[in-house]
């Protein structure tokens, strides 16, 4: 768009120029960042609303990973009596449930974007991004309050005699973090945009996102898989993660470069193909939903 001009001789610049045609990729970074008040104001909103009029409050940040390792120890490790590489079944749990949380959330969340925000989205004009990283940060916070009682567990198996030992490999921590928050919001966007158009995948995502657990290696060390079908789990981009992590810090299961590679790349990928399929989908969403 060209310079307008409000009075003769004067010409007026715009901040921000609207076009209903823009290139597939275009992540328009630097206008996101113009909008991080606003990021930040989506952020605060999830966490306060979360758990607002709740009883219990943020409390639940510790009780659902407690309730649901306790369990998951009932169930598999005592009834069923899958190993957990000599590791106490509480830690080995709360070790794979807090990442898969974490990625869980991120995707449900993602993934319902466009419906959940259509009313804003149909009044005010600003990056549409915004909301699903927001979703994506704030959820990062439950995650770190969630690692914190992982940690304290994990001192108290420690001091009694645990064979939990963290290593050198703890110090991917980050890049796993960026690899959970990466995967959920690079699937998220591809199915909040999917969603538009085919509304039964609202139905089928919780359903699919438990099946996906089950195809992850949090309830299962990776190592009890017979070794010439593991190939076949690590196609899960998220079996790298979770391995790496208890690998890290609790010195049991499987680090491999190559996986991490994989899901990494895996990673760029889902997130290229979702930020373009959702900023092809923001155009003309209202005329669908």
């Amino acid at each position: 768009m060209n310079k307008i001009s409000t009075k003769p001789g004067v010409e007026e610049k715009w901040d921000i120029i609207i076009t209903p045609k823009k290139p597939l990729f275009e992540l328009k970074l630097k206008e996101v960042w113009q909008y991080k008040d606003l990021l930040f104001l989506f952020v605060r909103r999830d966490i306060v609303a979360q758990y607002k009029q709740t009883i219990l409050g943020p409390l639940w940040y510790f009780i659902q990973p407690i309730l649901t390792t306790i369990m998951f120890t009932i169930v598999f490790g005592r009834i069923a009596k899958i190993p957990t590489d000599g590791l106490p079944p509480m830690l080995f749990y709360l070790a794979g449930i807090t990442n898969w949380n974490y990625f869980a959330v991120c995707l449900s969340k993602v993934a319902t974007t466009f419906r959940t925000n259509q009313g804003i989205f149909g009044k005010v004009y600003f990056p549409r991004l915004v909301t699903p990283l927001s979703i994506v940060i704030s959820n990062m916070i439950q995650y770190g309050i969630q690692l914190l009682l992982f940690f304290g567990f994990y001192i108290y198996f420690a001091l009694s005699g645990s064979a939990a030992q963290i290593n050198m490999y703890a110090l991917f921590f980050p890049i796993l973090v960026i690899l959970l928050a990466g995967l959920g919001l690079g699937f998220g966007l591809v199915i909040t945009s999917l969603t538009t158009k085919y509304r039964d995948l609202v139905f089928l995502l919780q359903f699919g996102i438990q099946l996906a657990m089950y195809a992850t290696p949090v309830i299962y060390p990776l190592s009890q898989i017979p070794e010439r079908y593991q190939w076949i789990a690590v196609l899960n981009p998220m079996t790298a993660v979770i391995e790496t992590f208890k690998y890290g810090f609790l010195g049991q299961g499987t680090f491999s470069w190559t996986y991490l590679a994989y899901s990494f790349s895996f990673m760029i990928v889902m997130l290229f193909l979702g930020i373009a399929i959702f900023n092809k989908t923001e155009k003309n969403f209202m005329d669908t939903v």
